[in-house]
């Protein structure tokens, strides 16, 4: 079916208020194309897409095939009566999907859980195990732009969907019709017949006190005089943070007011990524009002925390490698000081994630394990673990998007864990007269000077899809051979699972991803990934150098080295 053809079929039968939203692009063809060129992939990060009607949109007819193509995957692979636990975020439509799913699956014969109020996204993995779901759907974009929406499907182990489970997903959803073989089934109805379930509180207050469980220093912040900043940035984790705070023993929390109420809109900041110097620029400005010690900054659903600390008056960012670099290294202290390190203890990180937590790691005898992006594969290990009757060996995992996690009770990343053990982490240092700051680089002075730099280059609409894809296969085809004047030693490509050095080939032992990476003869490494959630490509850069004068120059040397491997 033509681009065409499929705008009037959805013309024909979408409702009046998306009709007259149709109608309004009818002299646009460059608009029609981009939003029913293709159909919104579906990956092991579910989906992600712009908010508006056409196939390549977030809406509830995507939405609804969607969990029609799940429920058939459910129906087909689940013995008995499927269920299914439901959360969503504060982003524009949110719940009203989450509904849409809820009611999909009721007419499906699936039994749906869905929380009454907006849940960070590691509630959902949590409840899927607690009420012993066979999948988990929670709707966010995580940290986009507000005019996006998204859908991460689960499997029964509380983790994102693995890539088969996806590709199995996505054939029974394009054997779907949006309009004709979706069942469905009224909300109400669906509660009055047993097939719809809320949620109760009391399962969220055993989320909560789980995660208390992960204190690594019980009691350590009460009376250490802590003062806090902390904003959900319009989002899901306002409630459950401040709880866990306040459980902690952390007296003086203060909320950036104009971020602290649920909104879709994100007025105060376009792009809700706690990463962005520009969505903390009220909460920076509220700690220097406040002089707090800490800044905690979560994204809207709730998943990853960004930190910032004060240090001689100044404000500093930690970055998210160097955060899940002080997590570990304040965890296995100060665990190893209690007594309460699990022999043969496991760390995980991603590829992409600094080669400093390896050092930090060594120093405690601590095996570290890396693997893709994705949190579900940092799940995939805690799993492992558990089979073999061996989980408390898991002490931490991180992913340098600032997303941590430290125990096996949720399979994803958790922003109120982490919030938890910031502010432990914090006042365990501040009894010591340190800020986090000073214990960073004394981390750096002990163990080396390295730096991850992270750059994204956009690519919207279709046309940025097939230039994406022509970059990648453009650089298998003629890799690099230097990079900022430095030899490339080794190329890794986790596509074929294969590692070139010295002329030979060696095999890659991890799931096939559409990533490349070249080490380079002075030890630094540049890899490059598109998002699988996001219209762009991301190129992550690591240095290691003898101090922080040389990191800054071979940064510059390599950014602009990098961009031309792109052709940008």
């Amino acid at each position: 079916m033509t681009v065409q053809e499929l705008y009037e079929q959805w013309l024909s039968h979408v409702g009046q208020e998306e009709k007259q939203e149709l109608l309004s692009i009818a002299e646009n063809q460059e608009e029609i194309s981009d939003r029913f060129y293709r159909g919104l992939e579906f990956g092991t990060g579910g989906m992600r897409g712009v908010l508006g009607i056409g196939s390549n949109r977030m809406n509830i007819y995507t939405v609804g095939r969607a969990t029609q193509g799940f429920a058939n995957y459910l129906k087909k692979r689940c013995e008995g009566q499927p269920s299914i636990a439901i959360a969503y975020d504060s982003r524009n439509k949110s719940r009203l999907f989450a509904e849409v799913t809820a009611c999909v699956m009721a007419a499906n014969g699936i039994t749906a859980h869905i929380y009454e109020e907006l849940m960070p996204t590691p509630s959902l993995s949590y409840a899927v195990r607690e009420l012993g779901c066979d999948a988990g759907v929670v709707v966010t974009a995580s940290h986009n732009p507000a005019r996006y929406n998204g859908y991460k499907a689960y499997g029964s182990d509380g983790s994102q969907i693995p890539p088969e489970t996806a590709d199995e997903v996505l054939a029974e959803m394009e054997k779907t019709d949006y309009f004709a073989e979706v069942k469905k089934l009224d909300f109400q109805q669906g509660l009055d017949q047993g097939l719809i379930h809320w949620i109760p509180q009391s399962l969220i207050d055993q989320y909560i006190d789980r995660v208390m469980q992960e204190s690594v220093t019980p009691g350590i912040c009460k009376d250490a005089g802590l003062k806090v900043v902390y904003t959900p940035l319009n989002g899901a984790g306002n409630r459950c943070v401040r709880r866990v705070l306040e459980k902690a023993g952390v007296e003086h929390v203060t909320v950036v007011p104009e971020q602290e109420l649920p909104d879709g809109n994100f007025p105060t900041c376009p792009y809700p990524n706690p990463e962005i110097p520009q969505a903390l620029e009220l909460a920076l400005a509220l700690c220097r009002k406040e002089e707090a010690d800490l800044l905690l900054a979560t994204d809207p659903d709730c998943d990853r925390v960004a930190v910032s600390v004060r240090d001689s008056g100044q404000y500093y960012s930690i970055s998210g490698n160097e955060m899940g670099v002080l997590l570990l290294d304040y965890i296995c202290k100060a665990r190893l000081a209690k007594g309460t390190m699990p022999q043969n203890p496991v760390a995980v990180k991603s590829i992409v994630s600094t080669r400093l937590a390896q050092a930090v790691a060594e120093k405690y005898g601590v095996a570290m394990v890396n693997v893709l992006t994705g949190f579900k594969f940092v799940g995939e290990v805690i799993l492992g673990l558990e089979r073999l009757g061996e989980e408390q060996r898991f002490i931490f995992g991180f992913e340098e998007s600032c997303g941590y996690l430290s125990g096996g009770y949720v399979r994803d990343k958790d922003a109120v864990n982490a919030s938890l053990l910031a502010v432990e982490m914090a006042a365990y240092y501040k009894r010591e007269g340190l800020t986090l700051w000073q214990v960073l680089n004394g981390i750096f002075a002990e163990l080396g000077f390295y730096r991850n730099t992270v750059k994204s280059y956009e690519f919207e609409g279709e046309d940025g899809m097939h230039r994406m894809s022509g970059m990648m296969t453009s650089l298998r085809q003629s890799p690099p051979q230097e990079i900022g004047g430095s030899s490339v030693v080794a190329v890794s490509d986790y596509f074929t699972s294969l590692r070139r050095e010295n002329g030979g080939e060696t095999p890659i032992d991890l799931p096939k991803s559409n990533v490349l990476e070249y080490q380079l003869a002075d030890g630094c490494t540049v890899i490059v990934r598109p998002s699988g959630t996001e219209p762009k490509i991301k190129i992550y850069y690591s240095f290691v150098a003898d101090s922080p004068d040389k990191l800054d120059a071979l940064e510059t040397v390599y950014v602009k080295s990098g961009a031309g491997l792109l052709g940008v």
